[in-house]
C-alpha cells in the first residue's frame, strides 16, 4: 500500500484497516474485520490474491475460488473483460465497478493503461457519466452534504470510514466541464479527479475524499426526471449558499486539519468568491481558475519556445470569460509581466471575449473580469460604431493576435473566417481550442490545419487523434489539467502546506513548461502524452514543494536541507497487494 517513509506522517487510516511496518521495515495491512466483510471493503479486498495462510487466519476459507492468483494474473483477466465492453460509458461503468470492489486492482489496471483509460475515467467520457449519474447509479462513494444535513456536518465527517483525509475534491455541480449545471451528478467529476491524483500523482487513495455540495439544481430536465437522486429544488443562492459552504469548510478544518481542498466546477458567479473567501482559512485552490490557468500558460510558453519567440512578443485572444477563461487570461497576464511587459503593455496584447464580445469596463462587467477589461480608448482607432461592443471577429481583425485560445464551450466558435484571419498575419499562429468535452471544442484540429495550410501550432482540451495534412502527421497535444493538479496537490499534502500560494501555482506552470521543453518539443508535442503523467506529476510536485518551502507555505521547514526529489519519491503510494494480518 504505502512505504515506510510515509507512515510517520499518518494518523490511523480507518477503524477497519491500517498500514503497519514489520521488524524488517516491510509494510503490511492490519485489518480488524474478517470473512465476507473483508471482501466487501475496497481498501482490503484482494480477491483471489489472498494467500492460503491469509484465508485461514482471516476467516476467508471457502469464500474464494481455490486457486490463488497474483496481481498480474488478476489484471490480465480484468483487461480482457475491459476490452469486451462495447461503449465508452460501459467501459466507465466497468472500471468504476472494479474501483468499488478493489482499489488496488483499479489503480494497478489504470496505471498500466493510462493512455487508454484516462479518457474513460476523466474527460471526455466523464461528461457522459455525469449526465447519466442518476440513471446508472449503483454504489455510494464520498460524501454528499445538503441543506437537509449540513447542520450535522461535524458528525457526518467524524463517522466517515477514513480518518486521515488529506485531499478533498469538492463541487457544487453548477458548471461541470462544458455541460453546465448537473446537480448531484457533479460528484463523478470529483471521483475522476481523485483517480488521477492517485494514478498520476501518487497520492494514497485512502487519504482522499470526493464531496458533492448538493445545493439543488436549476436544470429542469433533472428536476423533472423521476430517477434524479439529488435535492429537488432550485439552487441555493447568496447568503443561504455561503452559509452551507461555511459549515462544510468549518467541519473540514475541525475533523481533518491537514486536508487540502480542491474546488471543482463551481459556476463563475461563485467560483471566484468561494476561492477568495476560503483561501486564507485553509489550504485550497480552484482547479478551473488556477489549474486551467497554469496548464494553458505552460502550453503557451512551450509553443513560444517552438517558434523561437518570447511570451512578451505575443498578442493573445482568450475566447471565454468563465472561471477557466479568466483563470487562463490572468495566468497569461502574470506570465507577460514576468517576461518584462508593463501593466499597460499587457492591456494592448491581451484580449478577453465573453458572450457579448470584448470584455470592456463600461458594460456591466462582472467584478472578476475587471482586471482584464478594456476601455473604449483601447480600441478607438478600430472604427467600431458607437455603443457597439467589438466582436470576436472585430478583435481578431484589428488586434491581429498571434495566439487564439478557446474556453467558451461553444462548438464551432472558431470558424474558417476567424482562423484564416489569424493565420493571415502570422506564419505560425498558436491556436488552442481548450473547451471540453469534445463536442464543445471551438474547432477541430483537422480544420485548423486545413485552414492554415498546416502552419498552426495546435493543442486541444480533449483528446484528438493525430492529424494528417498533405502527407505529414501532426501530433495533437492535449492541454489537460491533469498535468498540473496532481503534482500541485501532492506537493501541498506531503509538504503539509498551510496555504496554496500564487507562487506555488505559478511554479507548477513553469515546471510543466520546462518538462515539455526537455521531453516533448523535439517530438512536435506542445503537451506531454498522457503516458507521461506520473513523470510529469513527480517533476511538478518536486518544483512546487521547493517553492512552498521557499515562500513559507509549507509547515515542514525541516525539509529545506533534504533531497526534495527523493522525499517526493518516498511518499508515492504503490498499487500493490500487501500482506494482510489480523489486528491484535
Amino acid at each position: 500500500m504505502s512505504n515506510k517513509h510515509f507512515k510517520p506522517t499518518m494518523t490511523k487510516l480507518s477503524n477497519y484497516f491500517d498500514v503497519q511496518i514489520d521488524a524488517e521495515g516491510n509494510p503490511y495491512m492490519e485489518v480488524s474485520i474478517r470473512g465476507a466483510n473483508l471482501l466487501k471493503l475496497p481498501a482490503t479486498n484482494k480477491g483471489s490474491a489472498f494467500t492460503l495462510q491469509e484465508r485461514m487466519e482471516l476467516g476467508l476459507e471457502g469464500l474464494l475460488p481455490s486457486q490463488v492468483t497474483n496481481i498480474e494474473q488478476q489484471l490480465e483477466r480484468l483487461y480482457a473483460n475491459y476490452q469486451k465492453q462495447l461503449t465508452d460509458i460501459s467501459r466507465y461503468q466497468f472500471l468504476r465497478a472494479i474501483q468499488e470492489r478493489s482499489e488496488v486492482l483499479f489503480y494497478a489496471l489504470l496505471e498500466r493503461h493510462l493512455d487508454e483509460m484516462v479518457p474513460i475515467i476523466y474527460t471526455p467520457t466523464i461528461g457522459l457519466a455525469i449526465q447519466q449519474f442518476s440513471d446508472i447509479y449503483t454504489t455510494a462513494r464520498g460524501l454528499t452534504l445538503s441543506a437537509d444535513n449540513i447542520d450535522r456536518a461535524d458528525t457526518i465527517l467524524a463517522n466517515h470510514l477514513l480518518h486521515d483525509v488529506r485531499m478533498i475534491v469538492v463541487t457544487d455541480g453548477s458548471a461541470i466541464l462544458g455541460i453546465g449545471d448537473q446537480g448531484m451528478g457533479g460528484l463523478d467529476i470529483c471521483i475522476g479527479k481523485l483517480a488521477l491524483y492517485t494514478a498520476g500523482g501518487g497520492l494514497c487513495p485512502f487519504q482522499t475524499l470526493p464531496v458533492n455540495l448538493d445545493v439543488g439544481t436549476n436544470r429542469a430536465e433533472l428536476l423533472d426526471n423521476p430517477q434524479y437522486l439529488g435535492v429537488r429544488a432550485k439552487r441555493l443562492q447568496d447568503e443561504a449558499y455561503f452559509e452551507l459552504v461555511d459549515k462544510f469548510i468549518n467541519a473540514v478544518k475541525k475533523q481533518w486539519p491537514k486536508a487540502i481542498i480542491q474546488f471543482e466546477d463551481f459556476a463563475k458567479n461563485v467560483a471566484f468568491d468561494v476561492l477568495a473567501r476560503y483561501r486564507n482559512q485553509l489550504p485550497c485552490f480552484n482547479d478551473d481558475i488556477q489549474g486551467t490557468g497554469a496548464m494553458a500558460l505552460a502550453g503557451l510558453l512551450s509553443a513560444c519556445r517552438k517558434k523561437g519567440e518570447s511570451l512578451a512578443e505575443q498578442i493573445v485572444v482568450v475566447a471565454g470569460a468563465g472561471a477557466g477563461g479568466i483563470g487562463v487570461a490572468s495566468a497569461i497576464k502574470e506570465g507577460m509581466l514576468r517576461a518584462g511587459l508593463t501593466e499597460s503593455q499587457t492591456r494592448q496584447q491581451l484580449f478577453v471575449i465573453d458572450g457579448r464580445g470584448l470584455v470592456i469596463d463600461s458594460i456591466n462587467t462582472d467584478t472578476y473580469k475587471l482586471p482584464l477589461a478594456h476601455s473604449q480608448e483601447n480600441y478607438q482607432d478600430w472604427a467600431i460604431e458607437e455603443n457597439r461592443i467589438p466582436s470576436l471577429m472585430d478583435v481578431v481583425t484589428h488586434a491581429k493576435p498571434s495566439v487564439l485560445i478557446g474556453l467558451s464551450g461553444v462548438a464551432g466558435l472558431f470558424n474558417e473566417a476567424i482562423i484564416t484571419s489569424v493565420a493571415q498575419h502570422h506564419k505560425h499562429p498558436i491556436i488552442f481550442p481548450l473547451s471540453n468535452p469534445t463536442d464543445n471544442c471551438e474547432v477541430t484540429p483537422q480544420d485548423i490545419f486545413e485552414w492554415t495550410q498546416g502552419r498552426a501550432i495546435v493543442a486541444t482540451g480533449s483528446p484528438f487523434a493525430d492529424v494528417e495534412y498533405q502527407g505529414k502527421q501532426y501530433p495533437i497535444g492535449q492541454g489537460n489539467n491533469a498535468f498540473i493538479f496532481p503534482g500541485l496537490g501532492f506537493a501541498a499534502v506531503v509538504g503539509e502546506c498551510s496555504r496554496i500560494s500564487d507562487a506555488m501555482v505559478s511554479e507548477s506552470a513553469y515546471a510543466l513548461a520546462d518538462y515539455i521543453a526537455e521531453n516533448c518539443l523535439a517530438k512536435g508535442l506542445i503537451y506531454p502524452p498522457i503516458t507521461d503523467l506520473k513523470k510529469v506529476s513527480h517533476y511538478v510536485a518536486t518544483r512546487v514543494l521547493a517553492k512552498a518551502l521557499e515562500d513559507g507555505s509549507s509547515k515542514r521547514q525541516d525539509l529545506k536541507d533534504i533531497d526534495i526529489d527523493a522525499y517526493i519519491k518516498s511518499h508515492v503510494w504503490q498499487a500493490r497487494h500487501l500482506p494482510c494480518k489480523a489486528s491484535k
